[in-house]
């Protein structure tokens, strides 16, 4: 690259023009008509926040606490499928880059590169988890993570099958022979090679893996199957979140899957607050979906988050420039949070998470 990227948006334009089209799709595309792709963008630039003047932020501190762990920014790598996809060292380069930036990296039950390798380069790595149709391979999947050493486990919720995807359904989109689901068993991955019929082929490969029989009582169970901390990701009402703290949940992450699951489903900055009210402090709160900025950051602070997930950035900045791209672009982020909290007159996150929010035509919301 002759120039450097001085912002996210910059990333995704050199990822468009590096990846093939098909890779470029499955990647940034939506569900349906990308509805709530659409929204996730369009509900942070609906929001706006109240800065406090006359404080003292001579010495903005960006750092956090994620799940209990430290974190130099309120931000984890979210869990992102195939990484090799985009660059032949997939999830390693993503890993030590977040490694180097001390956020969390979470690793995908669809990753690209086996768990083990991913903790071995240290770091604070946690697990993402599908419930797959055989429950001793989800327990397995478990005893596994455990054994990497992974600090967290990450439930997917909102996946019981992938979603109408109509960009990889015009392209029959299929994984290219060097990228494996490492962590399905080895014959799994023949379905998401082959050339499926007049659709997706990782959606075929999906359909056969993923379990569409999870419940509460299943969820249940698998909180009593590890003594790792549990996050529920995909929760978007108000009443699963209040549930799933009943439960003694960890953390949730407030996500509609980045606009791949439900379209039309609503955006997750906009379900964020019910969600914080409804959990009333039982348990960690995160959300996922649109962040492409540290203003954006700040705005999920203030509506109830303690910190966010950030996927589709990270995947450019790979794609782009391998583990330096990655590199780039965690520090863009951090340096725009510190910028952002001492204009909003924060110096730190807490600050961030007392500040209020307005809307165009509204009053205050927090």
């Amino acid at each position: 690259m002759h120039e450097s990227p001085v912002c996210l948006a910059e990333y995704e334009e050199i990822a468009a023009k590096v990846l093939p089209a098909d890779v470029r799709d499955f990647i940034d595309g939506g569900s349906g008509r990308e509805q709530t792709l659409r929204a996730n963008r369009a509900a942070f630039d609906r929001v706006f926040l109240v800065p406090r003047v006359l404080q003292d932020v001579s010495a903005c501190s960006t750092r956090a606490t994620l799940l209990g762990h430290p974190a130099t920014m309120p931000v984890a790598v979210a869990p992102v499928a195939y990484h090799r996809l985009v660059h032949p060292d997939g999830e390693l380069a993503t890993a030590r880059a977040a490694r180097d930036a001390g956020v969390p990296f979470t690793v995908s039950t669809l990753s690209s590169v086996p768990v083990e390798d991913v903790t071995a380069l240290g770091g604070h790595v946690w697990f993402q988890l599908y419930c797959l149709r055989e429950h001793a391979a989800t327990l397995g999947l478990i005893r596994r993570a455990e054994d990497a050493g992974c600090r967290a486990l990450m439930l997917t919720l909102d996946v019981p099958w992938m979603g109408r995807r109509p960009r990889d359904i015009r392209n029959r989109f299929r994984l290219p022979p060097h990228v494996r689901p490492v962590h399905l068993t080895a014959n799994s991955g023949t379905e998401a090679h082959r050339g499926a019929s007049g659709g997706s082929a990782l959606a075929a490969h999906t359909a056969m893996e993923l379990s569409a029989a999870v419940d509460w009582s299943y969820l249940e169970t698998l909180r009593a199957a590890s003594g790792l901390p549990l996050v529920v990701k995909g929760i978007l009402h108000p009443e699963d979140a209040r549930r799933a703290a009943d439960l003694g949940i960890d953390g949730i992450v407030v996500s509609n899957h980045g606009g791949r699951q439900l379209d039309g489903a609503v955006a997750s900055l906009d379900a964020l607050p019910g969600v914080a009210e409804s959990v009333g402090g039982r348990c960690e709160i995160m959300l996922d979906g649109g962040v492409r900025s540290g203003a954006d950051v700040l705005k999920a602070l203030a509506l109830g988050a303690s910190g966010v997930l950030v996927g589709r950035p990270v995947i450019w900045g790979l794609a782009a420039d391998g583990e330096r791209g990655v590199r780039t672009v965690l520090g863009l982020l951090g340096a725009e949070i510190e910028d952002g909290l001492g204009l909003a007159g924060c110096g730190d996150v807490a600050a961030a998470q007392a500040l209020r929010t307005t809307r165009p035509g509204a009053g205050f919301v927090s």
